[in-house]
């Protein structure tokens, strides 16, 4: 997803520089030989662990004067049977997804704040709207996720600053391999990254990928808890 991201915003963007970091420096660096002669722009490899806060600050103050928006895609799934007893792996969830993401974007935030000026993107996900039996400590942290950058986002509206929170709903990445999905409600990497660029461009706050999530997600929030409590499909 974030890949597809790139190379929209790449064409969106024609001739600026692109800047990615991610956990694995090896592979963010062949994501750079090969994006950067796929779309024409400047690329570099920067590493960035959202469960080691340690680094954070340092990569910002090295990147900060040269970026003006920036794209969060940060993700992990986890298994939800083995989390609901695993107190290690639901805190790995919960931090990767959310409170690890926290420092960067708080550094971002009061650069962007300060400067009167910048576009932050964060992918959460559809899953936070509503805790659900199958996923909830995912969605947990997602819900945590779209609350923060909620907030961030009216912070931030008077001081020339977008903050656009992407909801997706079902995916074709590999964080979904293996399970079987609905086709007809399950977007590509392409089709979210062509909802991230309009939603730059109508300067949204918050945009549902496909759009038919955010009637879908309105619908799940609308059943009565009494009712939504047994059904145990969800």
């Amino acid at each position: 997803m974030a890949r597809a991201c790139i190379q929209a915003l790449a064409q969106e963007y024609k001739g600026r520089t692109f800047y990615l970091a991610g956990r694995d420096l090896s592979a963010m660096e062949q994501q750079v030989a090969d994006l950067s002669l796929r779309t024409g722009c400047a690329m570099s490899a920067h590493h960035f662990d959202a469960l080691d806060p340690s680094n954070h600050a340092a990569l910002w103050e090295n990147l900060k004067d040269k970026v003006d928006l920036v794209l969060c895609c940060v993700g992990l799934l986890g298994d939800q049977m083995a989390a609901r007893h695993d107190v290690a792996l639901a805190e790995r969830i919960v931090r990767t997804n959310f409170t690890g993401l926290i420092p960067m974007l708080t550094l971002v935030a009061d650069t962007f704040e300060e400067r009167k000026a910048g576009t932050l993107i964060v992918v959460s996900s559809v899953a936070g709207d509503r805790g659900r039996a199958s996923n909830y400590v995912y969605g947990s942290a997602k819900a945590g996720l779209s609350a923060f950058l909620s907030g961030l986002r009216q912070r931030l509206h008077n001081h020339g600053v977008k903050v656009i929170t992407v909801m997706p709903g079902f995916v074709k990445t590999r964080m979904v391999e293996g399970m079987e999905l609905p086709e007809a409600l399950t977007a590509t990497p392409e089709q979210v990254a062509a909802d991230v660029i309009a939603a730059v461009r109508k300067d949204k706050g918050v945009v549902y990928t496909r759009f038919f999530w955010r009637f879908i997600m309105f619908i799940v929030k609308s059943i009565p808890e009494g009712i939504f409590r047994k059904m145990e499909r969800f």
